[in-house]
């Protein structure tokens, strides 16, 4: 079966696991942990200083050389913060509910390959914890299921802008984990299998990101609205709903949900780099030179690494946070359809070139030409004028703003009563006119 998918002849090789031992298990497990928990200290160090630069200020620059245990001071200051407990809330799932999130992400590292096979203490081991042929559903499994520890802190804290984040953040994860799933779907199908390390293998001569490109840039997108980033941070907007599903956290709870979204940001970019860029492969260097082997590809998988995570950063600084309604729209009408309409592309050839009659057409360049016509037409839509709505032609309709005790500001189509001191001030008054027969103006707004 996996045969008849492949786009060109692929070595059918996955990590071999064959000589691991226990002890290497667990040196893997604690190094993936030790990484990850660093490179969540540097992360925090590295988005504050590039924002810094963008915004023409010198960032943290005190604590250690360049600012660098600026992050370790954070996480003291956290560690050592008073511990607040909300009492109206669901003691057990208010505990529990970091400790989800935080576990999740630390799963997903276990299936990426950080390199090729080579020797740890005399032992011929790959550089990855694990594999397995459904590798990447795992993935996603973690993804889906790590939400569920931002709904129930949002659930437990038994308050309404908890509440308002948690609900916000299954909507989010909803809409933007379809997308991402189907834009992996095109590259199960031309890899032949959702093994990371096979998908990496598949990618010898040519990186997927290239034939696969409205896919790749679909999968950027909701990779950002997956890990709750500017300019996708609608359950925790600060404008609007104080810190989100955090707002009542603090200390070490609050950190874990903190560190969970860096976590996460390192894993969706290792995904990425595992499906899209190559994995540990190096750019424009044979598969048999040294740099390809032993160590080495460690550093370019970090380099492609980082790199991404250096967009996740140069995003949060230039872009503006979405309006919640548009930031549906973009999730449902526009990522979805198109995710799916490039996967039916995208099988259709791989369908025909099992034919005799089309097997000699070359996979690439039918995928190039349709990724550019794919391109060119979104260029073309950005250019298109949106259809105006007609004006509603009911006049607008008087709200009052204290019917429910409290005061609440007017909807569109709505307006406000005129204010009942308008009609005490003398006529002729500075600033009023001559004669204020307001009560009947519904079309400007007073305050009351």
């Amino acid at each position: 079966m996996h045969t008849i998918l492949l786009a060109e002849p692929v070595a059918p090789v996955t990590a071999d696991f064959s000589n691991d031992t226990w002890w290497i298990w667990l040196i893997k497990a604690v190094a993936i942990l030790v990484f990850l928990l660093t490179s969540v200290l540097f992360a925090i160090w590295f988005e504050r200083k590039v924002v810094a630069r963008m915004q023409v200020r010198p960032g943290p620059n005190v604590h250690g050389p360049f600012g660098l245990l600026q992050s370790l001071a954070d996480a003291m200051k956290l560690l050592f913060k008073e511990d607040m407990t909300v009492k109206a809330a669901d003691k057990v799932v208010y505990i529990v509910a970091p400790l989800i999130a935080v576990f999740c992400s630390l799963l997903t590292f276990a299936v990426i390959p950080l390199g090729p096979t080579v020797s740890m203490f005399g032992v011929e081991t790959p550089l990855q914890l694990t594999d397995f042929p459904v590798a990447v559903l795992y993935i996603l499994a973690c993804a889906s299921v790590g939400v569920y520890g931002i709904v129930l802190g949002g659930w437990s804290s038994n308050s309404t802008y908890p509440l308002l984040g948690g609900v916000r953040s299954t909507a989010q994860v909803i809409s933007y984990e379809l997308a991402m799933g189907l834009s992996l779907v095109s590259v199960f199908v031309l890899a032949g299998s959702m093994s990371t390390s096979q998908i990496v293998s598949s990618q010898t001569q040519l990186w997927w990101f290239l034939p696969l490109l409205p896919a790749f840039v679909i999968y950027v997108i909701s990779m950002v609205g997956e890990t709750n980033r500017l300019p996708f941070d609608l359950p925790e907007a600060e404008g609007e709903l104080v810190s989100g599903y955090m707002t009542e956290y603090s200390s070490m709870k609050f950190a874990w949900f903190f560190l969970a979204e860096y976590i996460n940001m390192l894993n969706v970019s290792a995904v990425a780099t595992t499906l899209f860029l190559g994995g540990w492969r190096a750019p424009f260097i044979p598969a048999d030179h040294f740099l390809q082997q032993g160590w080495w590809p460690v550093l370019w998988f970090l380099a492609k690494l980082w790199a991404l995570m250096f967009f996740f950063v140069w995003v949060r600084g230039s872009v503006l946070r979405f309006r919640y309604d548009q930031f549906m729209k973009l999730g449902w009408k526009v990522l979805i359809p198109a995710a799916l309409a490039w996967l039916v592309l995208v099988a259709v050839v791989q369908g025909l070139r099992q034919f005799p009659e089309f097997a000699d057409l070359e996979l690439r360049t039918i995928l190039f030409v349709i990724a550019g016509i794919v391109a060119v037409g979104v260029v073309i839509s950005l250019f298109v004028p949106e259809k105006k709505r007609p004006e509603p032609a009911t006049p607008p309709r008087v709200l009052d703003a204290f019917a429910d005790g409290y005061p609440v500001p007017p909807l569109p189509g709505q307006v406000l009563p005129p204010s009942p001191r308008r009609a005490r001030v003398p006529a002729g008054a500075p600033g009023e006119p001559d004669e204020p027969d307001a009560q009947t103006d519904t079309k400007e707004v007073h305050g009351g």
